[in-house]
């Protein structure tokens, strides 16, 4: 299936089921918001990265305008619906200051994956929240958690979050995070104790001699 969708560039990925507020500033996004408001219409957030827009992105379903300015700017609220892949950008749309594309939306598995596997990603994102000394909580209870809903709490890269994005099964996204999970941990372990011997700053206290047969 292919259609063609208003698109809204950013440097950021998005994924399906994401909820995402935006400020509405730049003339053709008020322009492409209003329309696509009053149509009912989803459109597109494909991902920019290095100046570029890339093929893959998700469409967004406009969920509230919370709020519009004099000058016509907006507070919106949206959310993710499914991945797609640009076929051909069109730059130029009769009467319309935005841009647009047509896309085709790859078949995309969003079960539950392994549950087991599931789990061990949640538990390695906790303890890189521990090590990091950060508190965050997930919307969900674990056992209806899935990869879309926890992916921005794993600490990729940019890049990392668009190869995800290309991922078009539970269990290969699960494979992914786990990977990249068990690489990252020992290295900020190892970080966090080399703090903790930066800490001693030389002196050494309360050190016995060791039994040793010398």
């Amino acid at each position: 299936m292919t259609n063609f969708i208003p698109i809204f560039p950013l440097g950021v990925v998005i994924y399906p089921g994401e909820q995402l507020n935006l400020h509405i500033f730049e003339p053709r996004y008020k322009q492409m918001i209003t329309d696509c408001h009053a149509q009912q219409k989803l459109f597109g957030i494909p991902t920019v990265m290095e100046k570029k827009v890339n093929e893959l992105g998700t469409l967004m379903r406009i969920t509230e305008i919370s709020k519009v300015y004099e000058n016509g700017e907006m507070d919106i609220k949206t959310e993710g619906v499914k991945v797609f892949r640009i076929l051909e950008v069109v730059k130029s749309i009769p009467d319309k200051l935005y841009s647009g594309a047509i896309v085709t939306y790859p078949d995309n598995e969003e079960g539950r994956g392994r549950p087991d596997l599931m789990r061990m990603v949640i538990t390695g994102i906790r303890e890189l929240h521990r090590l990091l000394k950060l508190s965050k909580e997930f919307k969900k209870p674990d056992e209806l958690l899935n990869v879309y809903d926890v992916a921005h709490h794993a600490g990729l890269s940019l890049e990392e979050e668009y190869e995800l994005l290309g991922l078009m099964t539970e269990m290969q996204r699960q494979e992914y995070l786990k990977r990249h999970l068990q690489k990252v941990i020992p290295v900020i372990t190892e970080m966090e104790q080399l703090k903790d011997r930066v800490k001693l700053n030389g002196h050494f206290k309360n050190l016995s001699s060791l039994d040793l047969e010398l």
